[in-house]
């Protein structure tokens, strides 16, 4: 194989280690949320293209920090994915550990450099978020073992504080607006992490990982977790009719009625067959649960527009 032809399949293998598709929602939600900050918070003194360009710097923050955590995680992961997942870059042996380590490790200092650019409160922000990913996969925290704290320490950052960030590119976060609106998004995260974890349950048996599945139960699990499909939403309405949300209210009271009546849906795919979780790697409310996100995420951010 030639020097080219090596370094195309090396950049290959590291494009897939960064697993880029999963980073469509919290691009949109860090989006969103700078937008909804303009509409919420808006700033005689900072011209619309000032902002716009603190909004796409961190994006590209965002999307820093989401290949890093994706790539640490699989260096950790190794021996689970030897058995869930032997086809990725790292158990199938076309990347090395050497490589893997070199692109997380650029790929964190990056996100935090560029960080640095949009302002002090995002860098604060990103350097939190920056450990939760790594108390998730390293040690000596390794939540990922550890049950309801391993959908803790994934709700928190890609939940809650990626709104709250892209929400920082625009007006502080001192303010109460902010953290509602993430606290809706890491309720729904809080509940649907669990979801990924089904199907990996061979591998994170054999190596200790004791996640909701292996703890509870298939079924168990799966009922422990329907509730978080349906009650941010409620939630949203709640606090748009209460004006806690600044936005327009009854666009925004509609939006969470809708969107919880769509999450009970999901909870219907769940439960009427909940063990065919565990061995389809494609159920058919995974494509539901992401749409549902991306949905509230536009939604939402659509209500301030409007408001």
């Amino acid at each position: 194989m030639s020097e080219t032809t090596r370094a195309a399949s090396t950049f290959s293998e590291l494009v897939r280690l960064s697993r880029p598709f999963t980073l469509l929602p919290p691009l949109v939600g860090y989006i969103t949320a700078g937008y909804i900050a303009y509409h919420a918070r808006p700033s005689a003194d900072t011209p619309f293209e000032t902002v716009c360009i603190k909004i796409l710097i961190g994006a590209l923050a965002a999307a820093c920090l989401n290949a890093a955590s994706n790539a640490l995680n699989q260096i950790y992961d190794l021996e689970i994915d030897r058995v869930n997942k032997p086809d990725r870059p790292l158990p199938s042996g076309r990347l090395s550990l050497r490589e893997a380590w070199i692109f997380t490790i650029a790929f964190y200092l990056l996100t935090l450099a560029i960080s640095l650019m949009v302002n002090l409160e995002f860098f604060l922000i990103v350097l939190v978020t920056t450990f939760l990913t790594y108390a998730y996969s390293g040690p000596p925290f390794r939540t990922k073992k550890n049950g309801i704290l391993a959908n803790l320490t994934i709700a928190i950052p890609r939940g809650c504080l990626l709104k709250v960030a892209g929400w920082s590119a625009v007006a502080t976060v001192v303010d109460w607006e902010p953290w509602w609106i993430g606290s809706i998004f890491g309720l729904y995260v809080l509940g649907a992490a669990t979801t990924k974890d089904y199907s990996d349950m061979e591998g994170d048996s054999a190596h200790g990982c004791k996640t909701l599945p292996i703890i509870y139960g298939v079924e168990k699990s799966a009922w422990i977790i329907s509730p978080f499909f349906v009650v941010p939403f409620l939630l949203l309405s709640g606090l748009a009719y209460t004006g806690h949300l600044t936005g327009h209210r009854s666009f925004l009271i509609g939006l969470g009625i809708f969107l919880a009546a769509w999450g009970v849906y999901i909870c219907y795919l769940i439960l009427r067959r909940p063990e065919s979780l565990a061995v389809d790697e494609n159920h058919v409310s995974w494509k539901h649960m992401y749409l549902l996100m991306m949905a509230a995420q536009v939604g939402v951010a659509v209500g301030y527009g409007l408001g």
